[in-house]
């Protein structure tokens, strides 16, 4: 099936363009995180004039620090939207990941490395279940997740009693420590993973099968793609990141509580969105969701130094993907449209193996 993928998406000419990371949108998407970046940069300059601390470069050291949790989270969140779906249930497996890291792999070196990939695989193992529930079942996305959150809460709840106990690897706590050229080992860190995740988007058959499906799943089924499959491992994906923002935040906290993904659930669609993804999937980059978590980190800070209360974090938040979608109004009328003709027809829709 791989060494067909090319032919065979090339009836489709929209998932075609979709596929191959599109040269013709290639520009444009780099435009909009290049934007991203420079208002970001703009923002704490100006920030200065509130207090000269939030235009330092401990401060911008800082917001990039405090945002890799939102682009770690983000990577999975946006491959899942990149395929027409969504997945609510991050913030409980990023808490999944940070209590099983620091409640059972401990502190050892050594259990570290065997730790950290079972954990991954276990988060991983979850957002596959999220992608059979969405993929086989034909859950709606916003419903599996939804209940997989609540039920990955829930057990979490029960077992540690809402408290969880256990210890910290120096090593994790070393990432978030000044380093060569007093950056943080995990700021390097972010950019091998940013270039990693633009190369597996642009640059891979799997990549170009995620855009093709994104467009329009039916007909990346009628040109052979193995939709479903796809599907699996881009929730599966999104629970491996999930996990290893987890891992990372018992680092920076030294530590793990009931919420410790809490915060990243609304941030991560928003600096999805704002980062140029269509909501609706098939287009989109990393580089741009990088760019919006770094926005939304800035603005976040701000309001914060302004002493504006944390609510309004949240409104900020709810209003980027509510403009987004209003903006993207044409094509939500096309995604209503083609799910309720799904609805009417069951036996018809993406059978992709």
């Amino acid at each position: 099936m791989d060494s067909r993928v090319p032919d065979a998406a090339a009836p489709v000419p929209a998932a075609r363009a979709r596929g191959d990371a599109g040269m013709r949108r290639l520009s444009s998407e780099d435009l909009t995180a290049l934007v991203l970046f420079a208002l970001t940069a703009l923002l704490i300059f100006v920030s200065g004039w509130i207090s000269p601390s939030l235009s330092s470069w401990s401060e911008a050291r800082a917001l990039v620090v405090i945002s890799t949790f939102v682009m770690v989270v983000g990577f999975g969140q946006q491959t899942v939207i990149l395929a027409g779906g969504l997945d609510l249930a991050v913030a409980s497996v990023m808490t999944l990941g940070a209590i099983l890291m620091f409640s059972y792999v401990g502190g050892s070196p050594v259990a570290l490395l065997w730790g950290a990939p079972l954990v991954l695989l276990v988060t991983g193992a979850v957002g596959a279940v999220n992608g059979v529930g969405v993929a086989l079942l034909r859950i709606p996305p916003f419903i599996m997740t939804l209940a997989m959150g609540i039920i990955i809460h829930g057990i979490l709840l029960g077992i540690t009693g809402g408290a969880p106990s256990g210890t910290v690897s120096p090593l994790l706590i070393r990432l978030f420590a000044r380093g060569w050229l007093d950056v943080p080992p995990v700021i390097c860190l972010m950019i091998v993973l940013t270039f990693l995740a633009s190369l597996l988007q642009r640059r891979t058959v799997f990549g170009r099968m995620l855009y093709a499906i994104g467009t329009n799943p039916d007909a990346a089924y009628i040109a052979g793609l193995p939709v479903k499959r796809v599907t699996i491992l881009c929730y599966a994906i999104s629970g491996a990141a999930a996990g290893f923002a987890g891992i990372l935040m018992v680092g920076f906290s030294e530590g793990a509580t009931m919420n410790s993904g809490e915060s990243v659930l609304i941030p991560s669609v928003a600096a999805v969105v704002i980062g140029g993804t269509s909501i609706l999937g098939g287009r989109g980059n990393y580089l741009g969701a990088v760019g919006g978590a770094l926005l939304l980190t800035t603005f976040s800070t701000l309001i914060s130094a302004l002493g504006i209360p944390e609510g309004w974090r949240i409104i900020l938040y709810g209003s980027v993907i509510l403009v987004a979608l209003l903006l993207l109004s044409d094509d939500l009328r096309v995604w209503v449209a083609r799910h309720r003709a799904a609805a009417t027809a069951p036996g018809v829709g993406p059978r992709g193996a």
